[in-house]
């Protein structure tokens, strides 16, 4: 296929340019040079191209649309605070009714993954947002070990084995240590079967955190929960990504020293609990001005996924510069996940996932016109 005369707006290149995209076997063989031949001409003169949109923390597939009355309540385990275990993967229903909403929004890469009851909830993991079964949808698992700090923990175990946050960081350190020091005696045996530890499938799932593989992907609104979820990690030499972020303003300096990658969200809604009274649509722009890979993301279903174009408008109304908004839902949030190599941006040899519209996708009146993902027309709107 040949989309010709688009206004190209590749996620690297902050000014948009005029030109052709040549897709083959699903990839982008070119992208603004002048192409021809006979492949099938999609002209879309006037129209705005872009890279698919990517979410980097969702829960869309595992916290089905209708919630626990309608079709799944399957993105957390509530009698076991620490399963690490848990794969994100089999829980996903591919099709889960916000799939295709979310694709007409332009959304067409997230990782999704267990919610946040548990100190540790199991691997995310990023799909494609097609698909009847989860293996055609899956892009790569796993991508993080998801872990939680602040209220949700305290909340969802207060009357069984966790009421303050020093005893949620206790436990997470606890199964730390007890992981490594369960990676070090399968190292010392050698692989004699008769030395090696009893085997522990917990103990086994945080192997690639400890060897850096996968990072924490840490769930953490207030700024001392983000600082824990820091600290932690530097402990024991860990990557880390830092989920919500809600008052990574306050703490700028620390975070750009920590310099680790932000996923900021969910804005749009209510401040339900305490510690979300800080949040604001300034941080984004705050972070990504201070130099931070700034990600945004609607935590979906909480912010519907459809509407994370949106949320970057809201964040560039605020004072966010728009190109950065723009990597905010594209390349920063797929490097976030680890996907960069394949969605993200407008880049030769990457998946031919692109969304056209009709004006700024960050402002509502604009329309989405065509959705491809893989090179395939999945959305067409008249």
């Amino acid at each position: 296929m040949i989309i010709k005369n688009a206004i190209i707006h590749d996620a690297i290149h902050p000014e948009p340019f005029v030109g052709d995209i040549l897709i083959r076997d699903g990839k982008l063989i070119s992208i603004g040079e002048a192409a021809d031949g006979e492949d099938e001409i999609l002209d879309v003169s006037g129209l705005h191209a872009y890279p698919g949109f990517v979410d980097a923390h969702s829960h869309i597939g595992l916290d089905g649309y209708g919630g626990p009355t309608g079709n799944t309540y399957d993105y957390n385990e509530m009698n076991d605070i620490c399963c690490p275990q848990l794969r994100g993967m089999d829980s996903y229903y591919p099709l889960d009714a916000a799939i295709p909403m979310a694709l007409e929004g332009g959304v067409t890469t997230v990782a999704t993954g267990p919610g946040s009851a548990n100190v540790l909830g199991g691997t995310f993991m990023a799909v494609k947002l097609y698909g009847k079964t989860v293996e055609e949808a899956l892009l790569k698992e796993p991508i993080g070990m998801k872990c939680a700090f602040g209220e949700n923990p305290k909340r969802c175990y207060k009357d069984k084995c966790d009421s303050a946050r020093m005893t949620t960081a206790a436990k997470l350190r606890e199964m730390l240590s007890n992981a490594r020091d369960y990676m070090l005696r399968k190292e010392a045996a050698g692989g004699d079967i008769l030395k090696m530890p009893k085997y522990d499938m917990k103990m086994e799932a945080l192997i690639p955190v400890l060897n850096r593989e996968i990072p924490l992907k840490a769930h953490a609104h207030r700024s001392d929960d983000i600082m824990t979820a820091i600290r932690i990690a530097k402990e024991f030499g860990l990557r880390i990504t830092i989920e919500h972020c809600t008052e990574g303003h306050l703490i700028t300096e620390a975070l750009t020293q920590a310099n680790v990658p932000v996923a900021v969200g969910p804005t749009l809604t209510n401040a339900s609990k305490l510690e979300l009274l800080n949040k604001s649509w300034k941080t984004p722009g705050i972070l990504a001005h201070a130099g931070l890979q700034v990600s945004i993301i609607t935590d979906a279903p909480v912010i519907p996924q459809q509407y994370l174009p949106l949320c970057a408008g809201l964040a560039v109304k605020a004072g966010m510069d728009p190109f950065q908004a723009l990597q905010a839902i594209t390349i920063n949030p797929a490097r976030h996940i680890g996907v960069d190599d394949r969605v993200g941006s407008l880049e030769k040899g990457k998946d031919a996932d692109i969304v056209i519209t009709d004006g700024d996708p960050m402002v509502s009146s604009s329309c989405v016109k065509y959705v491809l993902v893989d090179g395939k027309v999945l959305v067409k709107t008249t």
